[in-house]
């Protein structure tokens, strides 16, 4: 007697997806390095326009956005995610600190703002926090 089994093959978690936005190509570069590295997938775009112009931008799990670039500032773009129904958190980065950009962030629904060149280990537990935070654990 011959006993068959079926052994379903369980694919692993989908990686969390994170949607990197700077005009700057080394930033760019170099969070893709350090997100890829830690197990999150990553899109990046070079600037907000090219964000709102993809095909397919409705996958992040959260968003990592610079707040100074030359077409929208980052604080538009969260804004303009927003109206576009798109609910993945936003993380803004900048290099100019300022105390009205946390306020202004927040008002744009930005998760929260992390200061530049600082971005290595703290961005990536800020991006794990919200990501968790949305999906409810």
């Amino acid at each position: 007697m011959m006993i068959s089994s079926h052994c379903e093959r369980l694919s692993p978690p989908a990686k969390p997806t994170v949607f990197v936005v700077d005009d700057d190509a080394a930033v760019l570069g170099s969070l893709r390095f350090l997100l890829e590295a830690d197990g999150f997938a990553v899109r990046t775009f070079k600037n907000a326009t090219a964000l709102l112009n993809a095909a397919g931008t409705s996958g992040a799990d959260c968003y990592v956005i610079d707040y100074k670039m030359p077409d929208i500032n980052g604080i538009e773009l969260a804004g303009r995610l927003r109206k576009s129904d798109r609910d993945a958190p936003v993380i803004l980065i900048t290099g100019y600190p300022d105390a009205n950009i946390s306020t202004r962030a927040a008002a744009a629904g930005v998760k929260d703002v992390v200061l530049k060149p600082l971005l290595d280990e703290n961005l990536v537990k800020r991006i794990r926090r919200a990501i968790q935070d949305r999906r409810g654990n």
